[in-house]
């Protein structure tokens, strides 16, 4: 069998919340890294028959830029005989952040790859950019890169194969937030085939009353 401890963090993502409003202040990737690392030497300690278990940090998303931090962390402690609590084996991530220019950078090959632009775009983008398809240094290489954006302005970026429907029309808020009357449709309500459309029930479910009151959150009014 496998156990999974599935971890809403930094606070203020997912059901994660601080009941003072400084407690969403210190989530910076260094911050948030050493905060993973001490829920899970207080887990551990509070569950030692799992503590010979082999242990694998996992993220997906922006989680992937840092399951390798807290893993290094981990490693590093375990090495200076501070986390023997731990049996560390390795790291997971899905779909990860690496770094802007990096993801960036890649995604002309991976339309290519996808079909989502030509060959013949494709073979101008490498010989008029040089592998660099971030910053043009030519008209050239700006005038391929023009076309790409043109091409991938038309699909949905995070979903290829789905509708390519209007983003951030949501407004994305903390659970520990001044209550929202939502009794009014949005104006602003993505259709029924969009992907957003699931954050768009989401965003009530969450700032309904009754989740609030089963979360332990508590109705915080904002005074100017």
């Amino acid at each position: 069998t496998t156990s999974i401890i599935l971890l809403d963090s930094p606070v203020g993502t997912g059901f994660s919340y601080a009941r003072d409003v400084e407690g969403y202040h210190d989530i910076g990737d260094f911050s948030f890294s050493m905060h993973v690392l001490i829920f899970l030497n207080k887990w551990f300690t509070d569950h030692p028959h799992y503590q010979s278990n082999p242990f694998f940090v996992g993220g997906s998303s922006y989680a992937g830029k840092m399951s390798p931090i807290i893993a290094q962390h981990i490693s590093q402690e375990i090495e200076l005989g501070k986390q023997p609590k731990i049996n560390l084996k390795g790291y997971v991530v899905g779909n990860p952040v690496t770094g802007s220019d990096y993801d960036d950078n890649f995604r002309v090959p991976y339309a290519h790859g996808v079909g989502i632009i030509s060959d013949q775009l494709y073979e101008a983008a490498i010989r008029n950019c040089k592998g660099s398809y971030i910053r043009p240094t030519d008209k050239m290489c700006a005038r391929v890169l023009n076309t790409f954006q043109n091409l991938v302005s038309e699909i949905d970026v995070s979903q290829i194969l789905g509708v390519n429907c209007i983003r951030g029309m949501l407004t994305h808020r903390f659970l520990s937030e001044e209550y929202i009357q939502l009794s009014d449709p949005s104006p602003e309500q993505p259709t029924l085939d969009c992907f957003s459309y699931r954050y768009y029930l989401c965003n009530i479910w969450a700032n309904d009353d009754s989740t609030r009151e089963a979360l332990g959150v508590k109705r915080v009014t904002n005074h100017i």
